[in-house]
């Protein structure tokens, strides 16, 4: 089964100044996301494989689309980061079935790395609401200067029977990064942690 997809939506957000300090490159992020038709919405399904499939679809179209939007090759995105939203009829685990079992291999391979897990949140909502995507270092867990978030919104979505789906990247950590840990330079990117 393929996304039935009604739109895709995608963000960029640069930060130029903080505590009026300037930022210089400017931090980025970007994220990327698809409105989907829930085929489960309204009933309950056993078996969700098609939302599986959807996920890896999902993963490799919007993690291509979120770092086009930084204008990066895929290698040099730092962070990186997954949500879904169901609507009214949806189940908490239709997102699950999206983000969870196979979106991760092709974000990845996007990205052309990606040792450390891709944080993640779920939700239910409706029209406008807001979807939360957290964000860590692609490579390294550890990495606190990556701990972030980035939050979308798209006024009509999700609907009742629909899905918004988001993957997130970023070319860099917070702006003003002070809070110690393992730092980018200190990467091995072995174990996903350190």
């Amino acid at each position: 089964m393929k996304a039935e997809i009604r739109k895709i939506v995608t963000f960029v957000e640069e930060t130029h100044r903080e505590m009026d300090k300037g930022i210089a490159p400017p931090t980025r992020r970007a994220a990327a996301v698809a409105v989907i038709a829930n085929p489960f919405a309204g009933k309950y399904v056993e078996d969700l494989t098609p939302l599986m499939d959807i996920g890896e679809e999902l993963g490799a179209l919007l993690a291509a689309k979120a770092v086009a939007a930084l204008g990066i090759d895929g290698a040099k995105a730092e962070s990186y980061g997954k949500a879904a939203a169901v609507g009214e009829n949806g189940e908490l685990e239709h997102a699950a079935a999206i983000l969870h079992p196979k979106m991760g291999t092709p974000v990845r391979k996007v990205l052309e790395k990606g040792a450390a897990l891709i944080p993640s949140s779920k939700k239910r909502g409706g029209l406008g609401c807001v979807l939360d995507v957290p964000l860590g270092h692609k490579d390294a867990a550890y990495v606190r200067s990556h701990f972030d978030g980035m939050e979308v919104q798209i006024n009509d979505a999700p609907r009742a029977g629909e899905i918004m789906v988001a993957v997130a990247v970023t070319d860099s950590g917070r702006p003003l990064p002070r809070v110690g840990g393992l730092t980018k330079d200190q990467i091995k990117g072995e174990d996903g942690l350190r």
